[in-house]
């Protein structure tokens, strides 16, 4: 391997862990209850918000963005986040997924099963946003 590859393959490796150990030391600086609700957050996209890679970052630093202001305006929690907080997730990655492989798969089978009723028009109907 050539020292340009090495690098390049190093920085692809650095690069995502930077961003996350980045990301985390904003969330360490956020006051409570604000940090908790983040973690709780956290935690909850590691296990079902079925992103790729690079949307997965994108959202976690904009939640961190969103709790940050909403710390420093004194907002209250469920003025953000409201009282069904697996509805404003869902929301949030709604905004994020397309390219995901969830979302891939959900207009695959849309799309299969518009042909296999006669429905496949042709004019990317029956996509997810």
């Amino acid at each position: 391997m050539s020292d340009e590859e090495e690098s390049g393959l190093f920085s692809k490796l650095i690069g995502p862990k930077r961003r996350w150990r980045a990301y985390k030391a904003r969330v360490r600086q956020l006051p409570e209850p604000y940090r908790a609700t983040v973690n709780a957050i956290e935690r909850y996209l590691m296990h079902f918000g079925a992103m790729d890679a690079g949307s997965a970052e994108a959202l976690f630093e904009d939640v961190a963005d969103l709790f940050e202001r909403a710390a420093a305006d004194g907002t209250p929690i469920r003025e953000i986040v409201g009282e069904d907080p697996v509805a404003f997730v869902e929301a949030l990655v709604a905004n994020y997924e397309k390219g995901g492989y969830v979302t891939r798969e959900r207009n695959r089978l849309i799309k299969s099963i518009e042909r296999a009723a006669g429905e496949d028009t042709g004019k990317g109907e029956g996509t997810l946003q």
